[in-house]
């Protein structure tokens, strides 16, 4: 934004106070303060006191966007506490506070929830419409949008807003927040210092993302790290970072970029550790491969534990095609994943991690071995007593697990 708009935005923020208007309920309104106030300022600049303006209506355009933003939701979408709004229909518009959902008094129209959806995916590059009734998007701050319409809903259009912690970027904060015991913290900074490979499970905001960003906090600041995922989620802070998400096809069906092609184009571009935000489907198999090639990974995946979350690896895969069995597969998860998280989010909204698995690499009939090295104990995570059996990634490190283990966090 120019000094020119600057100083017109501030002149229209002063006399919309003055006046007591909302611009938000009426774009019409906007417009008008927007344009009488460009029109006043340009007269004055002809004077030779101001900078002139260089195009008159595309200022009009960025003071309108700057001013509405997304009209009744800016408000929800600027409060730091809220972390997810949806939409279930014009007078059905809730958050959620802490994990908690409460309906709010906004009260939409249809004209107005659709003219949201247009603006949230202006700068997208993606479209919604009767062929293709789902969207994913980023929005500009990052948060992740979601859009189903009619006739896959009943009636009304369904939107989605998830909204990420930005302030948390370590482990330490985690912490801070009771999510994760000092010592736990400890344990998962060697274990990314070692390049194990950590799976992230739980169930819809258990805070899987939050976590990641976390663990790729305490990766060494000299590693180039590739992340895949379907829409930009992750927000890390490292140096050498390249962040890919999907694409949708266009109009005549071509274009598409999947998850799959995604991983398989990572491993072309120099990665010291692949980042998956999310494993739902074949994708899975692709994963697992460039693991297995000894490239550092991380992923996260909805399940109800840890253990689910390594018999749900295991079944993924064979979504890739018949030529794929589980007399593979289970060997390759056994010996690939190294680290398994599991997050819960309780009735409260309050998220923790639940506990923390390290595999051994071995199978015992259909189950993979796992032991469990930390877990809940009258409410808080604490050390089982149990260590990890696969020492070569540690050891090539120079950590000793488990003296962290044995001595408790710092």
């Amino acid at each position: 934004m120019n000094s020119a708009t600057e100083i017109i935005t501030d002149r229209i923020r002063e006399r919309v106070r003055r006046d007591g208007a909302d611009l938000s309920s009426s774009s019409g309104l906007a417009q008008t303060y927007v344009r009488e106030e460009v029109r006043r300022y340009s007269e004055r600049a002809l004077g030779g006191t101001l900078p002139l303006i260089a195009d008159e209506d595309a200022t009009e355009r960025e003071i309108v966007a700057t001013l509405t933003g997304f009209g009744p939701l800016q408000g929800y979408l600027d409060d730091p506490g809220i972390e997810e709004i949806w939409i279930n229909s014009p007078t059905k518009v809730f958050v959620a506070r802490n994990g908690v959902a409460e309906l709010t008094n906004t009260v939409l129209t249809e004209a107005a929830v659709r003219d949201l959806v247009e603006r949230m995916l202006q700068s997208t590059g993606r479209r919604v419409d009767l062929s293709s009734p789902f969207v994913d998007a980023s929005l500009p701050d990052g948060s992740r949008l979601h859009v189903t319409i009619p006739d896959v809903t009943r009636r009304h259009v369904a939107v989605n807003i998830r909204k990420f912690r930005r302030n948390v970027r370590d482990l330490a904060q985690l912490v801070a927040l009771g999510s994760l015991s000092a010592q736990a913290a400890e344990f998962l900074r060697a274990c990314v210092r070692s390049g194990q490979n950590i799976l992230v499970s739980g169930g819809t905001q258990a805070g899987k993302t939050t976590l990641l960003g976390a663990l790729l906090g305490t990766a060494p600041a000299h590693e180039r790290i590739v992340t895949v995922e379907e829409t930009f989620e992750l927000d890390l802070s490292a140096t050498d970072v390249v962040a890919m998400q999907c694409r949708q096809p266009n109009l005549e069906g071509s274009g598409e970029v999947t998850l799959r092609r995604l991983i398989k184009e990572a491993l072309r571009m120099r990665p010291d550790r692949l980042v998956v935000g999310e494993v739902r489907e074949a994708e899975s198999l692709d994963l697992l491969i460039a693991m297995n090639s000894g490239l550092p990974g991380m992923c996260s995946i909805h399940a109800n534990s840890g253990r689910d979350a390594l018999v749900k690896l295991s079944t993924l895969p064979l979504l890739a095609g018949r030529n794929i069995d589980s007399a593979f597969v289970q060997p390759t998860v056994a010996s690939c994943i190294d680290i398994v998280v599991h997050l819960e989010i309780d009735g409260s909204g309050f998220r923790r991690v639940h506990e923390i698995l390290a595999l051994s690499g071995v199978l015992n009939g259909p189950v993979i071995e796992a032991s469990r090295l930390f877990g809940l104990r009258d409410g808080l995570l604490q050390a089982t007593g149990s260590h990890p059996t696969k020492r070569a990634k540690f050891d090539a490190a120079g950590i000793d697990p488990s003296a962290i283990l044995r001595r408790g966090g710092t």
